[in-house]
């Protein structure tokens, strides 16, 4: 058998690439699988011809022993891991690195019976047992890659939401503190819109631990209540949110006139925690004692559009493109987590909006909420 394996080595490779172009998602170039059926058939190659000669030692010490060997990889066991590997880098099933070596010996025995090659007992037995060995070692290290994949993928969401809860609890609990000490003044009465912010505020905190422990509990995650909402009020309460920001920061702050008729129809109060987070972003960066600006208006295409800008200076090259990945901090700021500006966009996209940013070179940059706007005005 390995003389008939190594005369018409191409010719079974060629027909395993044949196969597996039959198989759909199989992409991989011939580098990518220099691991898989190339060495796997060289390797078998060398196994029969020690066989061959009777070098047991040498036989085993390629391929193996009947049902592997779990103190130490043989050859085969070695490339077959790495093809396994390779095969999940590529995003393949467990399935398809089965069905990779399932390919090769189809091959041989189909071309054993057209070239009439006769082959012992002896040779099928030490070929099915190279193949047990390398499928037994590409499933396994196939399987330990994926599982280490899902594991770190589960640990990366479960950082991620637990820094979404962390994020979103400390802007709220920073907005009632800044309510409460305006308050203490004597000078507000807590019947006022200060009073109203610190209302809401406390609203969001019980909502946020309410859908905390309705995820430990394993119920729901948190609902996307929808109403039909005024935009002037909306952007109002959000006005109110941010004019304590702008208070203690020293920074003038301008809320201009929106539409009465215009209404939007989502989850009010995310999009508020949403807009809320890009007028706190735009005080942390804007220069000192300058302008922060919110408006909102209505666009052409039955959309409508809410604008903060600040006086930052602008941005860095390329900051656009990653200001809204997780964890991602603008400039050196390191006061936060570097996650509202991901969660604002998160929390938009799911009520079905947009969030993005336009760079102002030399001056600053305005963020751009759009919403579907409802289709019946509100009262005037």
């Amino acid at each position: 058998m390995h003389e008939f394996l190594n005369h018409n080595r191409d010719e079974l490779i060629e027909r395993c690439k044949a196969k597996v172009a039959q198989r759909p998602q199989r992409a991989a170039t011939p580098e990518q699988l220099k691991n898989g059926v190339p060495l796997f058939l060289e390797q078998l190659t060398q196994t029969l011809r020690a066989e061959k000669e009777g070098d047991a030692g040498d036989s085993l010490r390629i391929s193996g022993a009947a049902g592997g060997d779990a103190s130490a990889l043989s050859e085969i066991g070695v490339t077959a891991t790495a093809h396994g590997k390779q095969l999940l880098e590529l995003g393949y099933t467990v399935n398809q690195v089965v069905h990779d070596y399932g390919d090769l010996c189809q091959a041989i025995t189909d071309l054993a019976v057209e070239r009439d090659a006769p082959f012992s007992v002896d040779e099928f037995r030490t070929l099915n047992r190279c193949l047990d060995n390398a499928i037994a070692d590409a499933v396994t290290e196939f399987s330990a890659q994926r599982d280490l994949t899902l594991s770190r993928r589960h640990s990366a969401e479960s950082n991620e939401r637990l820094g979404f809860l962390v994020h979103e609890l400390r802007n709220s609990l920073h907005t009632a503190s800044l309510a409460f000490a305006a308050l203490q003044t004597g000078q507000l009465p807590i019947s006022g819109a200060t009073g109203a912010v610190l209302g809401r505020s406390l609203v969001a905190l019980t909502s946020l631990v309410n859908h905390a422990l309705d995820e430990v509990r394993e119920v729901a995650a948190p609902r996307l209540d929808r109403e039909v909402f005024s935009l002037a009020s909306f952007v109002a309460d959000a006005g109110n949110a941010a004019l304590l920001d702008a208070n203690a920061r020293g920074c003038p702050f301008t809320v201009r006139n929106v539409d009465p008729r215009l209404a939007v129809d989502g989850p009010r109060e995310l999009l508020l925690g949403a807009l809320v987070n890009l007028l706190q972003n735009a005080f942390k960066f804007t220069r000192p004692h300058t302008e922060v600006s919110l408006s909102a208006h209505a666009g052409e295409d039955a959309a409508v559009f809410i604008d903060v800008a600040d006086h930052c200076g602008g941005l860095a090259p390329g900051a656009a493109e990653v200001m809204f990945k997780p964890f991602t901090r603008r400039h050196d700021d390191r006061s936060g987590l570097g996650l509202g500006l991901s969660i604002a966009r998160e929390t938009v996209e799911a009520a079905g909006g947009t969030l993005s940013v336009r760079d102002v070179p030399g001056t600053g940059c305005v963020f751009t909420i759009r919403l579907r706007r409802h289709r019946q005005a509100m009262p005037a």
